[in-house]
């Protein structure tokens, strides 16, 4: 079987640029609706501000750890991997990892892929490792089947 590792990096990659648009056109609507709100009077006027600014700083955050995510992506590329480490797609006996950001699951070819950040505790457990090689993770041993 052969993973098309390339096809997994663009996938991932239009993944966050989604996300990048999602927050950005969330935090544009909500200080919209920010400048909506100016017409009331009063404390609820004080109040609403404050929660849509509070509402705004959360997706700014939200969409810094995106920023963070893609630039970690820009330096990852679709050359093979002989070991654990950045870039790796890695098959254990309990499912296949890419080491990239963590983006939860995507599904190529039917298979299923869970990206995974290279601060993850599993990819801690087996950052270095090679094929051939295991590591226990949660009492949870896996064998290192295949690395691409």
């Amino acid at each position: 079987m052969t993973m098309n590792k390339q096809e997994i990096l663009h996938t991932i990659n239009t993944k966050i640029t989604e996300k990048i648009q999602y927050f950005e056109n969330l935090i544009a609507e909500t200080r919209a609706s920010n400048n909506d709100t100016k017409s009331s009077m009063g404390d609820k006027y004080e109040t609403g501000r404050e929660m849509l600014q509070q509402e705004i700083n959360n997706l700014q955050r939200q969409l810094n750890e995106t920023l963070s995510q893609q630039s970690v992506l820009q330096k990852i590329t679709a050359e093979p991997s002989e070991k654990v480490q950045n870039g790796a797609l890695v098959k254990t006996n309990k499912g296949m990892f890419y080491v990239s950001a963590s983006l939860g699951e995507i599904v190529l070819e039917n298979q299923k892929i869970m990206t995974v950040s290279a601060e993850s505790p599993l990819v801690k457990m087996m950052y270095g490792k090679k094929a051939g090689e295991s590591f226990t993770i949660n009492t949870i041993q896996q064998n290192i089947e295949t690395i691409w």
